[in-house]
């Protein structure tokens, strides 16, 4: 059963991942009036700026650590298993989930550098 539970956790984290990819980068803002003859051209070259922060990166790569090192914690306090399987279920666990969460903090960076950069460009971006 503790199996079945960590390959789930493994398929959703994955999965949500894998979703995520381009996402942040992706953002068209909003801006506020008309939109110049250089917008769709300067959105692009921001959106690939934003491309190059990637997920992963030196902070999504502690994230991960830290979460594998409660994980393990927690798995050892488990009772229904042994030891040896309770610690690498929960430090497999605790580093999709902290690389999870790692991932999701780079997709919002990536989001305010597209806003960042066409405001930089000289549109009104408003979010």
């Amino acid at each position: 059963m503790k199996n079945l539970k960590t390959l789930s956790a493994i398929i959703v984290v994955a999965t949500a991942a894998t979703g995520c990819a381009g996402t942040g980068a992706n953002y068209v803002p909003t801006v506020d009036g008309p939109v110049s003859s250089r917008w769709s051209a300067d959105l692009a070259q921001c959106q690939q700026l934003a491309r190059r922060h990637g997920f992963a990166n030196a902070q999504t790569r502690n994230a991960a650590l830290v979460g594998a090192g409660i994980g393990a914690v927690a798995g050892l306090a488990d009772d229904d298993v042994t030891d040896t399987e309770g610690a690498v279920g929960g430090a497999v666990v605790g580093a999709l989930v902290g690389g999870g969460a790692g991932m999701a903090a780079r997709q919002g960076e990536r989001r305010e550098i597209v806003i960042s950069c066409m405001r930089g460009r000289g549109h009104r971006v408003v979010g």
